[in-house]
């Protein structure tokens, strides 16, 4: 087939991630073309050519100066993504008859708005809560927009609004191989206040743990007032760390903490982890319940980092291999692959037949 992917005008699908959607996206357009599919990618600039037959450029809209004397003017960073996603918008609508199917995994509403004016069907994988304004485009699409949720729980978040197809993300078990553990405790993800990574410091401080954080810092004002004063010998930030190097470090812990203090769409890093065979210990938020159960780590109540702490010390005595197992047989990006591929068969035949 002839797959079009949209994802994030921000942020590149190149290594070292900046989050799971951009992952996501990279594992799926790898998995796609593997499978002899022809895939074009829409990404932000920097991108990686290997995940795409094609990566369309992202124009850099400034707007004027006139215009920005505008009292009413929205941020230049909401101009540009719009700017983005009507320039693509505009080209399938003139174009689109290349595509067999247009997949959307960005987190912008002109897709969904638009897509009565496009030619292929169009799939839009829900990665978050509901934002406003992709609430108020799928609220007024057309029909035959299908939706697909990254777990139950955000289907279930979205059920207000649409009807979606639970297809959870995976991970690339032939990558992320299992590691020999260690003594240390591990944590990954965006250094933002909603992953709470300063709650995962306490819990494992709590626990007896040192602990390595790995990730981007995406909120220095955050980062410098919850994280920096609470690093030292036992706590250390390793930065953004990509490939084997990511994949080692994980490995190589006892435990990897997931700490959000909010709902979790999905919870890559826990799936990620226990690929790695380093069994989770997270806040039973969201979707996290979902991947992570009592064979291949613990859960703690929301917020609760005593309880955290506790989780820390069972999970860290999980087998490892029982863990391994679990991302196999619950995360491995090919069940994903194989769900988005028949559901485009279905939607191609559903157009071949009107």
């Amino acid at each position: 087939m002839r797959i079009c992917l949209i994802a994030s005008s921000r942020f590149p699908v190149a290594e070292p991630f900046q989050g799971g959607l951009e992952a996501h996206t990279a594992a799926l357009a790898d998995r796609l073309m593997r499978r002899g599919h022809e895939v074009t990618l829409f990404a932000a600039p920097g991108s990686d050519p290997r995940f795409g037959a094609r990566v369309l450029p992202v124009s850099r809209h400034r707007s004027s100066a006139i215009a920005r004397r505008d009292v009413a003017a929205p941020p230049e960073t909401w101009m540009q993504d719009h700017h983005a996603y009507l320039g693509l918008m505009l080209e399938l609508m003139r174009d689109g008859d290349r595509y067999d199917v247009v997949h959307n995994n960005s987190l912008h509403h002109l897709p969904i708005a638009m897509a009565s004016a496009i030619s292929p069907p169009l799939v839009t994988t829900l990665h978050t809560p509901p934002l406003p304004w992709i609430e108020s485009a799928a609220q007024l699409a057309p029909p035959g927009v299908r939706y697909v949720a990254v777990s139950r729980h955000t289907r279930a978040a979205w059920r207000h609004v649409v009807d979606a197809t639970v297809i959870p993300n995976g991970v690339d078990t032939a990558s992320w191989v299992p590691g020999p553990g260690g003594e240390r405790a591990v944590w990954s993800g965006r250094l933002v206040p909603e992953k709470a990574p300063h709650l995962a410091i306490d819990a494992a401080r709590s626990a007896g743990f040192a602990i390595d954080l790995v990730g981007p810092v995406q909120d220095h004002d955050y980062v410098a007032r919850e994280v920096l004063p609470r690093l030292g010998p036992d706590v250390v930030h390793h930065g953004h760390l990509a490939g084997a190097e990511l994949v080692r470090m994980i490995g190589s812990a006892a435990v990897a903490v997931v700490s959000p203090v909010w709902d979790e769409p999905y919870g890559l890093v826990a799936a990620e982890a226990l690929a790695c065979g380093t069994p989770v210990a997270a806040f039973a938020r969201g979707a996290l319940p979902e991947i992570v159960d009592d064979s291949c780590g613990a859960l703690a109540a929301a917020g609760d980092v005593d309880a955290l702490a506790r989780a820390i010390g069972i999970a860290a005595g999980r087998d490892r291999t029982a863990a391994r197992l679990r991302a196999e047989t619950r995360c491995d990006v090919d069940r994903m692959v194989d769900s988005y591929e028949a559901l485009y068969r279905e939607l191609v035949g559903l157009e071949a037949a009107a």
